[in-house]
């Protein structure tokens, strides 16, 4: 006991004599406290996160139970044998609202859209070709509709003409037998070019330039913005097709053409990682901000080419096990004030799925995983903030 008592003294002094070394004893108290946040907490610090997921999909009653309760969705299907209405029919928006609506989830983003995405329209769109400008007067009909029916006010586009994002294989073995999408150059090179023949950057540029100088002017007018898909993957030609939108430089010259705020990005980040010119994935969120990336797709790879840049050669991994610290991304956003929808991209396919024949990087199981990791990344990232 004694020699307990003889500790507490000792240990007593020493505190005393620390405390009164000039300097330590005056420093405010409350400035050795936790630092507090510096602002309120608020649900996935306001992000929207969302499924990619139609009208009736599977994934619907999953993203209510998790609560990802914004869609990034196409327009109903049409029933066979119904008289069918074209993609900017009021009608056919007002019912994919209704639906999105009554499942008490906000419809945000059309990804893929209608005559810029699909058919003969979007080949005469992006190779310039004759025909274009009654396709682009279309596609400017649903833009106006899907704003006023819709309140939808983000449309994801791409400028991959004839061939859209391109995998070469999608059954890599991954962790634990989970199957994910692929691509490796060499194999692609073999792919036969397509009935279009040689298609240069030069063609694309102008066809592009074009259509900006059509759409973003309405865009504008209405509030719709506008936010262009980086190709995927980087490389500058796939089947004799050139690829434009695979670089820094060349969103900062799309910005240019017309800087408003109709005229954003889709930062789909593990495409943004295997740039060339790219500095790092954090510090070009921090650079473009809030008012230029409209929509993230929060996805993560590896590269398997050894450095190249662009990667030739790589794998799409679960979220939490690539290349990209998504710590350090998430908290980019978080810095930057981003609100706007999220989704994860690309996810492997997982057990029971496999078996069910499912493939191609956009199973259910795999994006439930991605929300649960995204949501808990933000949450710490906001809540020591």
């Amino acid at each position: 006991m004694n020699d307990n008592r003889r500790s507490f003294i000792k240990k007593s002094a020493s505190v005393a004599a620390a405390l009164s070394v000039p300097g330590l004893s005056a420093y405010p108290r409350e400035e050795v406290k936790m630092a507090q946040r510096t602002r309120p907490y608020v649900q996935d610090g306001g992000i929207k996160f969302a499924l990619s997921m139609g009208p009736n999909s599977e994934r619907v009653p999953f993203a209510k139970q998790i609560g990802a309760n914004y869609a990034v969705s196409g327009l109903m299907r049409q029933p066979e044998g119904s008289t069918r209405l074209d993609p900017w029919d009021p009608e056919l928006i007002k019912a994919t609202k209704a639906y999105w609506d009554n499942e008490g989830i906000k419809w945000v983003v059309v990804e893929g859209p209608p005559v810029l995405q699909s058919g003969e329209s979007q080949t005469r769109i992006k190779l310039g070709l004759d025909g274009r400008d009654e396709d682009i007067s279309n596609f400017i009909k649903f833009m106006k509709n899907l704003k006023t029916y819709g309140d939808v006010d983000i449309i994801c586009y791409n400028w991959m003409p004839l061939i859209s994002w391109s995998r070469t294989s999608n059954e890599y073995v991954g962790r634990g037998g989970a199957l994910m999408t692929a691509f490796d150059y060499e194999v692609m090179k073999a792919a036969p070019i397509t009935e279009h023949g040689e298609i240069s950057k030069d063609q694309l540029w102008k066809a592009f330039e074009y259509f900006v100088n059509a759409v973003m002017p309405e865009a504008e007018k209405i509030g719709m913005k506008m936010s262009l898909h980086v190709d995927d993957p980087q490389v500058d030609v796939i089947r004799g097709v050139s690829r434009i939108m695979n670089t820094v430089a060349s969103f900062d010259r799309v910005r240019a053409m017309y800087p408003k705020a109709c005229n954003g990005i889709t930062f789909c980040q593990a495409n943004f990682n295997t740039m060339p010119d790219l500095i790092d994935v954090p510090t070009q969120i921090r650079k473009w901000g809030s008012e230029v990336i409209n929509f993230v797709h929060f996805r993560n790879l590896r590269d398997l080419s050894g450095g190249q840049r662009p990667s030739t050669h790589l794998v799409e991994t679960f979220h939490d096990e690539g290349d990209m610290d998504m710590y350090e991304c998430m908290k980019a956003y978080y810095d930057i004030g981003f609100n706007g929808p999220m989704r994860p991209d690309h996810v492997p396919v997982m057990a029971t799925e496999i078996e069910a024949g499912r493939r191609g990087g956009y199973t259910t199981l795999g994006c439930l995983f991605a929300i649960g990791y995204m949501r808990g990344l933000i949450e710490s990232i906001a809540k020591s903030s």
